[in-house]
């Protein structure tokens, strides 16, 4: 049954990629695309005539987003954006949604102090964040304009980064980051659910900054170059790459060189939005994968999942399996594996439009 719906879901996501073969699931999905972009259209048609309303905040308010479904970075460029504020004397603090979290309403998953909430109850990525950035409030709410007065009210905080949030539109934001990946940025070019488009490519109109990644210079995403230039002409687009920020061994929790795993034979498992960007990390880190297991985004482990990664290492002769930070989050309370499993993290680099990034951060901290 689980290998049945990764298979149905791997055959999704190859369809938002390359597009669908003629037949009922194409003209099905198209019809379902229709009802989505008609959604789309009211909601736009409400907020020109301002009956449904923006309303802003006292402070900066950064939004980095994204117009397809997951994989683009936002959650490493949320630790950039964090550092940029906090460079420029302010005091940060961090508002996300809290996707796929099982508790409701508003909550502090980090204070100043320390992690209070879990990442059951606060979301995998919420928990990440809170994880990285020490010192940093963290908070989740469907409610973004209400989980962000909680944080100025309680926190003292003097700007928000909005994870997240360029679909959010309640809460009004002085910088609009957009993150984009720099190979097939945009899938099939589809909005939900015939492709992985959230918004139309004109939502692009409203960025301020777009990211592509997986580059080091906006030469190398000529898609993203040539869309921005047609809907936002004038925005810049900027390049960033991942690089590896720290391994460790997970059983014992210590850190391991990532030049101590070269030459070793490793599976690789996660269930990120784009797998095989993080396969890509490894080999540009110089480690030999035997193998990457894909599971879906979001993905909570199970016994069973790790009992089928341990065979399936054992049937590759792999000496250890390696996984995301993000996946780490999701599995670090179950039986571990017989053999090592390594947990890699990852930091976002900006590899070119560093001076427009600047400029933007300093913009919005000296009007506000």
């Amino acid at each position: 049954m689980r290998a049945g719906r990764r298979a149905a879901g791997a055959r999704l996501v190859r369809g938002w990629e390359e597009g669908f073969p003629p037949g009922p699931a194409r003209r099905l999905l198209g019809v379902a695309e229709g009802g989505y972009r008609g959604l789309l259209g009211a909601r736009e048609w409400l907020y020109a005539r301002g009956v449904l309303r923006c309303r802003a905040l006292p402070c900066p308010v950064v939004s980095i987003g994204n117009l397809t479904v997951g994989g683009t970075g936002k959650t490493p460029a949320v630790e950039v954006a964090v550092a940029t504020l906090a460079a420029l004397g302010r005091r940060p603090a961090v508002v996300s949604r809290g996707y796929g979290r099982k508790s409701g309403g508003i909550h502090v998953v980090a204070d100043a102090a320390a992690i209070r909430l879990d990442a059951e109850d606060a979301g995998d990525e919420p928990f990440l964040l809170a994880r990285r950035l020490p010192g940093v409030p963290v908070v989740v709410g469907a409610n973004r304009y209400a989980a962000a007065r909680l944080a100025l009210e309680r926190f003292g905080v003097s700007a928000i980064v909005l994870d997240d949030g360029f679909q959010h539109r309640t809460l009004r934001k002085d910088l609009e980051i957009v993150m984009t990946r720099a190979r097939r940025p945009w899938g099939n070019g589809r909005l939900l659910p015939g492709g992985p488009l959230r918004e139309s490519l004109r939502a692009l109109a409203r960025a301020d900054l777009v990211v592509a990644t997986g580059a080091a210079r906006p030469q190398d995403a000529p898609e993203v170059v040539a869309t921005v230039a047609a809907h936002a002409p004038g925005v810049p687009v900027l390049a960033a790459a991942y690089v590896p920020a720290e391994c460790w061994e997970a059983a014992r929790m210590r850190p391991v060189a990532l030049g101590a795993l070269a030459g070793r034979r490793l599976l690789a498992f996660a269930g990120i939005a784009a797998p095989p960007a993080f396969e890509h990390t490894l080999g540009e880190a110089g480690l030999a994968v035997a193998e990457l297991v894909p599971f879906a985004d979001h993905h909570w482990y199970s016994p069973a999942d790790l009992g089928a990664l341990e065979r399936r290492a054992a049937a590759l002769a792999a000496e250890g399996l390696i996984t995301t930070e993000k996946d780490w989050i999701r599995l670090r309370r179950l039986p571990l594996p017989h053999r090592p499993l390594y947990v890699l993290s990852v930091r976002l680099e900006l590899r070119s439009g560093e001076a427009a990034w600047r400029a933007a951060f300093e913009r919005v901290c000296s009007s506000a």
